[in-house]
């Protein structure tokens, strides 16, 4: 599992950040990817990276300005091009549908695969037997969400060597005993599989939310995250700007995350006025409230591990 940051500025595109996109890949856990938010140029940027339009499963559209949904019908055309052919279910704010399928339509877009539009409100967006997603509102100009992507415990380890001490071999029986089933053994031996498998193994807890300005909803969906993506237009000085605009400031993103708990920050959504080298001053910011603090930049990727 991995965030990959395909735009990381505010408002308009720069030269060196592009619109807000991030995609989580999910390589080993389903083969697939899954994208929130998609500004003007993403396929641009897509073609620049390592990912693949054609392994796009979930597009996840935190609200409805342009800066965070202008590149759809691109992406979703080109994705048909690219081959992509398997079913593409596209989550956002009430609306999305309504501004997306004129375009389509008008456009005679030609899509090889089914596109399925969940319209999102607060709680459970999508649940599966590995993965949940939650979403909540957040405090923005227009209805902005932040979702929670939850992947849910993993079973323990089976503890192979306690086994093979009591002379079962590998084989078919380790397979039901990891399963936690209670098997006989040949010499009339009863073996209860529970007490051989560890611990459950906790899953990832990923949380990425929209613009918004800081907000006790934002707190609480970002709870024991591992990773925490947070807005960070602006800097410390300019926090009467921030709320005027109903963004936040690092200084909002790196508070939210230590009241949440949460592992780690990555600050996005970076204004335009400040260059690479001027986003030292948010970072240096952010970590005197939270020190496990990082700024993304376009095509920069960061592992979510245990």
């Amino acid at each position: 599992m991995e965030l990959y940051f395909l735009g990381t500025g505010a408002g308009m595109p720069s030269k060196e950040r592009n619109v807000t996109a991030i995609a989580l890949t999910l390589y080993d856990e389903r083969g697939t990817m899954w994208l929130f938010d998609c500004g003007e140029g993403t396929q641009h940027q897509m073609l620049r990276s390592p990912l693949k339009a054609s392994r796009l499963e979930h597009i996840y559209i935190t609200h409805l300005h342009g800066d965070h949904i202008y590149g759809l019908p691109g992406l979703l055309t080109s994705r048909s091009n690219q081959g992509g052919t398997s079913p593409l279910v596209l989550f956002g704010p009430p609306g999305l549908e309504a501004l997306l399928e004129p375009v389509l339509r008008l456009s005679q877009a030609h899509l090889s695969y089914e596109l399925i539009y969940r319209e999102v409100s607060e709680g459970p967006v999508f649940e599966d037997d590995r993965f949940e997603v939650l979403c909540a509102k957040l405090d923005h100009r227009i209805d902005s969400y932040g979702y929670r992507i939850v992947e849910k415990d993993k079973a323990g380890k089976l503890d192979a060597g306690k086994l093979k001490a009591l002379g079962i071999p590998p084989g078919p029986l380790f397979g039901r005993i990891k399963q936690g089933e209670t098997v006989t053994l040949s010499d009339g031996t009863v073996v209860d599989g529970k007490a051989f498998i560890g611990p459950p193994i906790a899953g990832h807890k990923v949380v990425i939310l929209g613009d918004t300005r800081k907000c006790e909803s934002a707190v609480a969906l970002a709870a024991d995250a591992d990773v925490l993506v947070h807005e960070a237009t602006f800097d410390g000085s300019l926090n009467d700007l921030a709320q005027a605009y109903y963004h936040s400031t690092a200084l909002d993103a790196a508070r939210t995350a230590r009241q949440a708990g949460a592992k780690a920050l990555i600050m996005t959504h970076i204004s335009s006025r400040y260059q690479e080298e001027e986003t030292r001053l948010l970072l240096e910011e952010a970590r005197t409230e939270f020190e496990q603090a990082w700024i993304a930049k376009d095509h920069w990727s960061f592992p979510i591990r245990p």
